[in-house]
């Protein structure tokens, strides 16, 4: 058992996790659990040999609760990483990695708010318009740890920038956080993809140059108010608005 990582839920006893097959087994003696809370330990202790990760899933979210690991192995390398942290060169190294993240974050923020702008496709007479918009969404989706679709990369940029735009607009120009959505399965989806196929319309009239005059725009009022976040449902969800 020892020689085997694996990936587990917590068992029904201290020093004891389930298999993903229910089978319950005992943490092999030597061994203690490095909590979460230090990726870099972590990793290297993974990576250094056999390990057993704890898992558990709450709703639709899984929560790290530790590594299973020998101990010997865990404080080799925590003192081993505690020396290489001292060094300026560790500090000097995690500077440059930290600019070179804050430059690939803006660049991200000026094509994303770029393929906003070329979803709303807005005419002309509306360009001002679009602009805000463009830049309103992706200030709210495109922070590290936003959740949003915007920080996924497993669809094309121009898909993250049409969910995005749907999504903002559900929470901004619609009703949809007041309503009372039945509690069955089908419904909330069922309801995005009314108020989806309702914003689609209202930017079709932008982008016929029609447009709706000001103190009727929901754009514009949903610019004025803004939105604080996303219901965590969107996160899962707004790839599929």
């Amino acid at each position: 058992m020892p020689d085997q990582t694996r990936i587990a839920a917590p068992g029904p006893r201290p020093e004891t996790i389930r298999l993903p097959s229910g089978e319950v087994l005992p943490v092999p003696q030597g061994w203690v659990l490095l909590p979460p809370g230090d990726p870099g330990l972590t990793g290297r202790v993974k990576k250094a040999g056999p390990s057993w990760t704890v898992q558990e899933k709450r709703g639709n979210k899984l929560f790290s609760r530790g590594v299973w690991a020998p101990a010997a192995r865990i404080e080799a390398l925590r003192e081993a990483l505690r020396v290489e942290r001292e060094d300026p060169a560790y500090t000097r190294k995690l500077e440059a990695g930290r600019r070179k993240r804050e430059v690939k974050q803006v660049q991200y923020a000026e094509d994303f708010t770029a393929a906003v702008l070329a979803f709303l496709a807005f005419a002309p007479e509306h360009l001002a318009l679009a602009t805000q918009l463009a830049e309103a969404i992706a200030r709210h989706a495109v922070p590290v740890g936003s959740g949003t679709v915007a920080r996924t990369e497993r669809i094309p940029i121009e898909q993250r920038a049409e969910a995005a735009c749907i999504a903002w607009m559900r929470h901004a120009t619609t009703a949809y956080d007041h309503m009372e959505i039945p509690r069955v399965k089908g419904a909330r989806r069922e309801v995005r993809r009314m108020l989806a196929e309702r914003s689609r319309k209202l930017l079709g009239r932008y982008r016929r140059g029609e447009g709706l005059p000001a103190g009727a725009c929901p754009l514009l009022k949903g610019l004025s108010v803004g939105i604080a976040s996303t219901d965590s449902a969107d996160s899962a969800d707004q790839k599929n608005p």
